[in-house]
């Protein structure tokens, strides 16, 4: 969630876990893992008996999930050569081995949201979902091959320590980020509340590295909040699009729609994104039943479009909508979609540019993969992922401004929001 450094909130894992990220079954935002092939033991092994101990036990279910016409034997061969070979056999773990190859051959596709979860880090990606972890509050992601941020998580430690969407982390403590995964970042970075991690940083239009020590904390993610500015316009945060967005967003219309706003600014900067069902559901607040919110095009050139339900208490309110280079995916999917319905302006910065979809399934021993099955597009066409959302009325954010406690992408928004009729 591109994706969330977390920690070790774990509640319970729900029977299944096999979801659509950000799709009818479950998103976020987005990280990703690494290494080569394997299928929990889903190829013949030919006849070789491993000697039984606590880390190299047997291999079973051979030849389930074989695939017909894959030549797997240099697996087994490099396989039968460590336990022939290694100098030091009794240090072999044969369940790390088989999750070292499944995380290589995720890896090798090169997507960084197609990712394998082990057993522990997959219990810790549901909790992010269920909206409470442990960490700093970063939403991490790749780009040009450097791990980036996507966005602060409003109210965590990282928001407090001055950390912004698109700082590169060149170092976690004394390790470079040079080569790393996203996913061995969110491991990295992540540890009991309490504790602290070093972020070296290097943030554009600055010449010197940054850097950051922050102390980890329990994460709870709020969904969504609002305030009237000017008396007649209410002004809409939304940080993510968790499972708590939902009850949260309803009760914000309704009392939006019981006072006296007659205009609203909707501030998806630094929301990351999350559940597309959500980002769905609330377009259904500001559009007419039927219409398109998102087209879903898989890799096989069909598509699925999403429409909205009957709703529409905010419909009939003019909008001005806020983004930056932290609004991601579900955002990006909600902004899309009210710009291509209504013509809603935009206003702030260029989005992220995540529009993927991918899918969790579910794999023996409480482990998972998440694989990116399709793209997002806006109703008009517009590829989510290699073009982000443009806004209408280009305005900077500058670390100046922030220091100085300046807001000149708000002050625009509320000036454009003044001017609708």
């Amino acid at each position: 969630m591109a994706y969330p450094e977390r920690d070790q909130i774990l509640p319970e894992v729900p029977e299944s876990i096999k979801s659509k990220m950000n799709s009818k079954k479950t998103i976020i935002l987005i990280v990703v893992i690494a290494l080569v092939a394997g299928f929990t033991g889903g190829f013949y092994f030919n006849q070789y008996r491993i000697a039984a101990s606590p880390k190299n036990l047997p291999i079973v279910n051979k030849d389930a999930g074989e695939p017909k016409g894959v030549d797997f034997g240099i697996f087994w061969d490099t396989w039968n050569l460590l336990q022939k070979k290694y100098v030091d056999k009794q240090s072999l773990d044969t369940q790390k081995m088989i999750y070292g190859a499944v995380e290589g051959m995720v890896n090798s596709i090169g997507d960084p949201y197609t990712t394998f979860f082990q057993p522990q880090e997959s219990e810790s990606f549901i909790s992010e979902i269920n909206g409470s972890f442990g960490g700093v509050g970063i939403e991490i992601g790749m780009r040009n091959s450097i791990i980036t941020v996507i966005a602060p998580i409003k109210g965590t430690p990282a928001e407090k320590a001055g950390v912004i969407a698109g700082d590169k982390i060149t170092k976690i403590g004394d390790k470079t980020t040079d080569g790393m995964s996203v996913n061995d970042a969110v491991n990295t970075i992540r540890g009991p509340r309490g504790t602290s991690v070093k972020l070296t940083i290097a943030r554009e239009g600055d010449d010197k590295l940054i850097e950051l020590t922050i102390t980890r904390d329990i994460i709870k993610i709020p969904a969504a909040e609002w305030k009237m500015l000017n008396d007649d316009v209410a002004y809409i945060q939304m940080y993510v699009f968790n499972k708590n967005v939902d009850p949260q967003f309803d009760k914000v219309a309704k009392e939006i729609a019981a006072s006296n706003a007659k205009k609203i600014i909707l501030d998806l900067r630094n929301n990351p994104g999350g559940l597309l069902d959500s980002a769905v559901n609330i377009a259904g607040y500001f559009l007419d039943p039927g219409k398109v919110v998102t087209l879903e095009k898989f890799g096989d050139g069909t598509e699925n479009p999403y429409k909205t339900t009957d709703n529409g208490l905010l419909k009939n309110y003019p909008i001005v909508i806020l983004m930056n280079k932290g609004s991601a995916s579900a955002s990006e999917i909600l902004a899309g979609a009210l710009k291509d319905n209504r013509g809603v302006a935009i206003v702030g910065e260029k989005s992220y540019g995540k529009g993927s979809v991918q899918e969790l399934d579910d794999l023996p021993g409480k482990a998972s993969v998440k694989i990116t099955i399709a793209k997002w597009f806006t109703p008009k066409g517009v590829s989510i992922s290699d073009s982000g959302i443009s806004p209408d009325v280009p305005v900077k954010l500058t670390e100046e401004d922030i220091n100085a406690k300046k807001d000149p992408q708000l002050d625009k928004a509320l000036e454009v929001a003044n001017n609708l009729k």
